[in-house]
């Protein structure tokens, strides 16, 4: 079976800003599983959890070139859930408050990239596929293409490119291409697009398969109204292209056994969510009632998450009928205005909790009936998956990875796992939100929608197969 090195920016548990960690923490331990020699490498950033930190073991000490300069790269590893993960360090590039955001991330990701490569010898493991991640990585798929074809060891490396979200694609000024990403000048109409130097642009030509991360996203992006510019470079490369849509740590995300929820829970027994919906009501202040709908939201606050719809149309819904609203999430000062004079409005209906608590976020997502999604652009989401293992019912628009893991409930049929819209339309969400909550007091009906909810498959185990399959056809 295949050897194979996820290349990515961020992993769980050590360090995670969103889904790409997710994803990059528990599929390779799902390809392990399956016979897969799949290991990670990942920059070693200062603000990663020490209990993870104290665990690391030195492999070697090295000096990486990159351009001009020559850096300082040191080598560490550890083992998580049967999966190796190799950690790149360097002090001046990454010790920073925040992983991304600095003014020179061109260089500290272009610096990760080239060690990515330049480890291998030292850590005696040629893969036969290198799977990079998002811009962070692009550069890793470029510099095999175009620096290391001389070296035999390298030559038989194939590569996978994934986009998980096609709006951050590594654009800089092409007066960089040199001196700070070390692109020779003739390698220059690999990275060039629309006059600039574009990192994902380059990875799209250089790979030998490109994915995303899911099947209705990969189509999404052929299209201008989704693709951010590169949909030509996209339906150029739709020969090497195919969508598999993410899954998620089903035991971590787990209602029967999670240790960070008050209640435990099954599809045979609601009893513990009906506790954890109680015991959340107390926490934030809220009534206790339980026969009031608590509809949540768990997000980053910006703009493609549906937040324009939302503001349209939910004071309306919580004026008027019977709702409970909880909010978790930061981002863009107005949406955080917007929900916190919200919750002053309506003190007894809304809380909005507005700061990243990922314990919180499990007790939230076990205590809810109902989450909401009207998301602009969703390349997969996971939260609504992640709903779905603690019964409670999402509420989605009909895009990317949306479409591809929720089907609207049939009551005729029984079929569906949880309600949708199409139209990215204020009142569609709203008609929609009302008709889940519609269900919700046919206390029958709604018992039979959560056991739909909790019983969807969302673990690793059918898109692992279906990556495997993508590394094979590469030879």
């Amino acid at each position: 079976m295949k050897k194979v090195l996820f290349a990515a920016a961020e992993a769980l548990p050590f360090i995670s800003t969103g889904g790409l960690a997710d994803v990059v923490g528990s599929l390779p331990a799902a390809l392990v599983k399956k016979g897969v020699d799949a290991r990670v490498v990942l920059p070693l950033y200062g603000t990663m959890n020490e209990k993870f930190r104290k665990d690391l073991v030195l492999v070697k000490e090295i000096e990486v070139q990159l351009s001009w300069r020559k850096q300082y790269c040191g080598i560490y590893k550890t083992e998580h859930n049967g999966v190796t993960f190799y950690f790149i360090d360097n002090e001046f590039y990454f010790k920073r408050d925040s992983l991304y955001g600095s003014f020179d991330d061109g260089e500290r990701f272009a610096f990760f990239s080239k060690c990515i490569l330049d480890i291998m010898p030292h850590i005696d493991f040629y893969p036969d596929v290198l799977h990079a991640n998002d811009w962070q990585t692009a550069p890793a798929v470029i510099y095999l293409r175009c620096n290391y074809g001389h070296i035999p060891e390298y030559q038989k490396i194939r590569t996978v490119y994934s986009i998980h979200n096609i709006a951050y694609q590594g654009i800089y000024n092409l007066g960089t291409m040199g001196d700070v990403f070390g692109i020779n000048g003739w390698d220059r109409s690999i990275v060039e697009y629309d006059g600039c130097l574009n990192l994902t642009k380059g990875a799209i030509v250089c790979c030998d398969r490109l994915s995303t991360v899911s099947p209705h996203y990969a189509e999404e992006i052929k299209t201008a109204e989704f693709a951010h510019g590169l949909q030509y470079i996209i339906n150029e490369s739709s020969y090497k292209l195919s969508g598999i849509l993410n899954g998620i740590d089903v035991n971590y995300y787990n209602s029967e056994i999670d240790p960070e929820i008050p209640y435990n829970f099954n599809a045979d027994d609601f009893s513990g969510k009906a506790k954890d919906k109680a015991a959340l009501q107390e926490e934030l202040g809220l009534p206790v009632d339980p026969d009031v709908p608590v509809v949540s939201m768990i997000t980053r606050l910006v703009s493609h998450k549906g937040l324009d719809l939302v503001e349209c149309v939910l004071e309306e819904i919580i004026a008027k009928d019977k709702i409970q609203f909880v909010l978790l999430g930061t981002g863009e000062a107005n949406y955080e205005a917007y929900f916190r004079n919200l919750e002053a409005k309506y003190p007894e209906k809304v809380r909005a909790i507005i700061k990243y608590d990922k314990t919180l976020s499990k007790k939230i997502y076990a205590a809810s009936d109902i989450f909401l999604m009207p998301s602009k652009s969703e390349p997969c989401g996971l939260a609504q998956m992640i709903c779905s293992r603690y019964a409670t019912v999402p509420v989605v628009r009909e895009t990317g990875g949306l479409y591809d893991s929720i089907r609207s409930y049939n009551e005729f049929t029984g079929e569906g796992n949880g309600f949708t819209f199409t139209n990215y339309n204020a009142h569609d969400m709203m008609y929609t939100i009302r008709r889940a909550m519609a269900f919700y007091r046919n206390k029958e009906e709604w018992n039979k929608i959560m056991k739909k909810a909790i019983s969807e498959d969302f673990s690793w185990a059918a898109s692992s197969e279906s990556y495997i399959e993508l590394y094979e056809s590469i030879f």
